[in-house]
Order: structure tokens, then sequence, then C-alpha cells
């Protein structure tokens, strides 16, 4: 029989260590909420393969729509034999993206090519180079998404130099209850010191951050960013990639600010677990690159467009929006009773979240971050048949990123198996103290 252990063998001899793997758990199936490994075991899935499978694992409804597309053709490539299915599919996300500029959109394969693409046509558009992000953002793994993002290790460490003429803005210190005041204080002395505001392409935020630990933008924040934007001719990216598709108890995390970005990048669950991005943007913006001057091979595949047009009739039909909120409040109800409870409450800490979008953070006794204990709970999670991902700046986040049509009896044994995780634990690195 196949195990675990065989395959992780194989996976060390055949694939580059930089390729990392949270757990040496190779997934046989999946259904839903819930993964069964090459071994048989089953695992509560609250990491949706990242923020990708909003919809679950195998939903009948998209996997027909693949089938379905499958029978017609897998590929021709849109720049030489455009389908509906693509028209089709950015005619949705341009009703679907707030505000009421027109709007068009462009697919591409993944978030980071999203990313590239919404710096190339704000620089095509304002014909401006300088990009400015913020600490502890994650805007992907090429070279101009590592240089956009806000975390050194692992995502820096020894791939640089990067592309020029791009800034970091502190993110708003949630510590401060400020609002992001000393965030943007510190963007106007950027501007005085380092480049000139008539020099920016672009401003690009998460609404809420991703592997920089579920840090909430304050809403105001967004909004003076907005202000910002528009004042200088500045266009604000917003990248939507993971807060996208119902996670945040809106289809898209800005939404919550009422502001109307200037383009949206988009991936992960957009097409329920098949590769798709794509940047929605202000319909006159967008056309600022030549043509030719956009696109790739695979970019907007009719498989990934096939999908994605099923995910948004799913989300739809479930109800999907509203079901985040429901399981947002059932998380942080669970987490905050968790850490009433027991004996290990003070090393919980920081319980946070925009609808289905939570996290808590792993701390010691004096409240500073416990990167190891953190580590020590996911892979005792795994163990105990729980898929948990960690994130932050500190290595010290939990974050719980489960399907949202996960039943609320599977989310409640799921943490149950964290409550069990988190004493062991505990009780494991006490003695190995």
């Amino acid at each position: 029989m196949t195990s675990n252990a065989n395959l992780q063998q194989r996976r060390v001899a055949a694939v580059p260590r930089g390729v990392g793997n949270a757990y040496a758990i190779f997934a046989e199936s999946a259904k839903g909420a819930e993964i069964t490994d090459v071994e048989g075991k089953r695992h509560i899935d609250f990491a949706g393969g990242i923020a990708v499978m909003n919809t679950g694992h195998g939903h009948p409804k998209i996997i027909k729509a693949v089938k379905d597309q499958l029978d017609k053709f897998s590929h021709t490539c849109f720049q030489v034999n455009p389908y509906e299915s693509y028209i089709r599919l950015a005619e949705r996300l341009n009703k679907l993206a707030p505000g009421n500029t027109p709007k068009k959109t462009i697919f591409l394969t993944t978030g980071a090519e999203a990313v590239e693409n919404a710096v190339k046509i704000a620089r095509s558009y304002t014909k401006r180079s300088g990009i400015i992000a913020f600490s502890g953002a994650f805007h992907g793994r090429t070279l101009m998404g590592m240089a956009l993002t806000g975390k050194v290790a692992p995502y820096k460490t020894g791939f640089g130099p990067f592309p020029s003429d791009v800034f970091h803005v502190p993110f708003p210190d949630p510590a401060l209850n400020d609002g992001g005041a000393q965030s943007l204080k510190i963007l106007e002395t950027l501007f005085k010191a380092d480049i000139g505001p008539d020099n920016v392409a672009a401003i690009i935020i998460e609404p809420v951050q991703g592997e920089g630990g579920f840090n909430v933008v304050p809403f105001e924040f967004m909004r003076s960013l907005r202000d910002i934007c528009t004042k200088h001719g500045i266009m604000f990216i917003v990248d939507e990639i993971q807060t996208g598709f119902a996670r945040t108890g809106k289809m898209f995390a800005h939404e919550h600010s009422g502001i109307e970005a200037d383009m949206i990048t988009v991936a992960k669950s957009l097409a329920g677990g098949f590769p798709l991005s794509g940047v929605i943007g202000n319909a006159e913006i967008m056309d600022g690159p030549a043509a030719g001057g956009l696109g790739g091979t695979y970019g907007g595949s009719p498989i990934g467009c096939a999908a994605a047009n099923a995910v948004l009739d799913v989300m739809e039909e479930e109800k999907l929006v509203e079901r985040a909120n429901i399981i947002g409040k059932l998380m942080t109800d669970r987490l905050n009773d968790m850490k009433k409870r027991n004996s290990f409450g003070n090393r919980i800490s920081g319980i946070r979240g925009l609808g289905a979008m939570v996290a808590c953070d792993v701390v010691k006794s004096d409240g500073s971050p416990d990167a190891e204990l953190t580590k020590a709970i996911t892979q005792k999670a795994g163990e105990n048949g729980l898929i948990l991902l960690s994130c932050g700046v500190y290595a010290n986040t939990l974050r719980f990123l489960m399907p949202l049509v996960a039943e609320e009896k599977l989310i409640h044994e799921g943490f149950d198996i964290l409550e069990k995780t988190i004493a062991q634990a505990i009780e494991g690195s006490a003695k190995v103290a």
C-alpha cells in the first residue's frame, strides 16, 4: 500500500526543497470540507487549499461544468481563437465589481500573474513607474511579486535583486487604534523624501492581509488611500486574491469600506480549484496597454472559465456570502470560548477576522509571539486529523479558511480537535523544555 512516508521519501528525492509542504499528508480524495489521505485517514480541511476552495472540494455543479467543457475543447488560446465563456465570465465580474464605473476584465493563470499585469496596466496608463505596497503584504513569488511583498523570510531570502521603484509603507498598527493615521503620515513623508506622488503609478493593498497575519485594513484607511490616489492620479489596486469571492462576508472584501478600486486582482476561489486569475478594472484604465501588450498562452483557459462561471452560480444559489458571516461568527465564538475555558487561554491572543477569514495569535506567557508553539500546534493538528495553516510576520498566527460549504457540525468537530491539539502541543513543549 502507498503510504505517506513512502511518498514523502519520493517527494524529497524528486522535488526541490524550495517547494515547502505544510504536511507530509498526501491527498487521495476530497469532498466538501474533508480530505482523505492515501492511507485512508480522514482530515477536516480548515485550509481550503489556501482559500481556493470556498465552494468546497468536488462540488458537483463545478465538476459537471468542467466535464462538459472537456467534451468540447480544452485549449485554443484566447488570443488565437476566443470563446464565449471567457466573455461571459468577464461580463459577470464587471457587474459584480464594486462601483458604477464601467469595467473590463482580463483573465490569466496565477495570482502573481494578475498582480504583474495590474502593475503593467497601471504603468502603461499613468506613464509613471513607482509602486507603493505595505509591510506584511504578500503579492506573489515572481520578481515583481516578491518586490511588492512586505515579508522577507521565506519569500525574498536569496532571490534579489528585485525590480526598482517599489516602496513600502508600514501597515496600520492595530495596537495604535488610530485608523491608520500613522501610516498616512509615513506615506506623506515618503512622497516628500523618496518619490513624488506624480511619479507613483499605483498603490496596492490587501483589504485583509493574508500571509501577513489576517490583519484587517481599517475601513477609514482604505477610504483615505482612495482619496489620495484620486487626488494624485495614482491607480488604486486592491489585491483580493485571498479575500475575494465571499470569504469575508462580501463578494469582495473592499466592499466593507465602501470604496471603488481602479483595479482588483483576483484568483484562488475564482475557479474552485482550477487555475484562473484575473484583473478587473476601470474600462478606460484597462484599455491603456496597446493590443498585444497583455495576454498569455494559458490565460483564461476554457476549463478555468467554465469552472468559474459555475462557481459564481453556486455562490449565488447557496448564498455563500451570507454563509461566510455565519461561519465567521461560529469561529470567533468558539475561539473566545476556548480562550475563556482553558488554562492555556493566555496563550491565545488577538482573535480577529472579517466574515469567514478568521485568525488568532499564539503567544508566550509574556505576550510575545510564539512561533515554535504555533508550528507545534499545526503539526499536531495534522496528526489529529485537522488541516490547519499558520501565517504572520512573526509566524505565530493560526488562520482558518475552511470551505464555506462546511456544515456547522463539521466545523465544531474541527474546533474540538483544535482545542485538544493546543493542550497537547503546550504539554509537549513543556516536556522538551
